[in-house]
């Protein structure tokens, strides 16, 4: 699918909760998505739970994990959603937002792996394409730090707005969403001093 240069980006920050470490042996639990322009303008949020996949199971060591979020799992159980019926209406939302959704995580790579495997499984298309930001590549970008440096507990505090960290996908997705245009403007700023190339 072709890129469009000229729409503004717009910045899903996403965080799934699932039961295992792979999507089709194991199920998202959870999706929360907030929408941001550059600037930190909150354009809107995306939040559902659902039902788990038929078949699956959870994961032994995630589901020791759960055990110690007991409130974050109650919540996450509450009002579910089949799986098709929850996919349709995020892709009706994402194709709603004022420009071009752009997939941002921490890590990428997990949170990604189980929107894209859900949305083409029971909708059969993704407007995120096959990409997105990886929070912790920027921090290397931003602190000429290596990779095991990157995790939350390493990352400058004026870079995190007073948001909490619940466990509960959309509000943790607010939370990132934040940060990472925290991270955006810094970036930019640097670019503008004086001698950057």
């Amino acid at each position: 699918m072709a890129e469009h240069p000229d729409l503004p980006e717009i910045y899903v920050s996403t965080d799934v909760e699932t039961d295992g470490p792979i999507p089709g042996p194991h199920s998202m639990l959870s999706v929360g998505c907030a929408a941001y322009l550059a600037d930190k303008t909150l354009i809107g949020t995306f939040s559902v739970n659902l039902e788990m996949l038929p078949g699956a199971t959870g994961h032994p060591v995630t589901m020791a994990w759960w055990e110690t979020q007991r409130e974050a799992w109650v919540a996450h159980r509450k009002d579910t959603q089949p799986p098709e019926q929850a996919m349709r209406a995020l892709l009706t939302w994402l194709k709603k937002l004022p420009g071009l959704p752009v997939f941002v995580g921490f890590p990428v790579t997990f949170d990604f792996m189980f929107v894209q495997w859900y949305l083409f499984k029971f909708t059969g298309a993704s407007p995120f394409r096959h990409s997105g930001i990886d929070l912790r590549t920027l921090a290397m970008s931003l602190t000429n730090t290596n990779w095991q440096r990157t995790t939350k507990e390493f990352l400058p505090r004026h870079w995190y707005d007073p948001l909490p960290h619940t466990h509960v996908a959309v509000e943790d997705a607010l939370e990132q969403g934040a940060l990472f245009c925290n991270m955006l403007a810094e970036m930019r700023h640097n670019h503008q001093k004086p001698g950057a190339k």
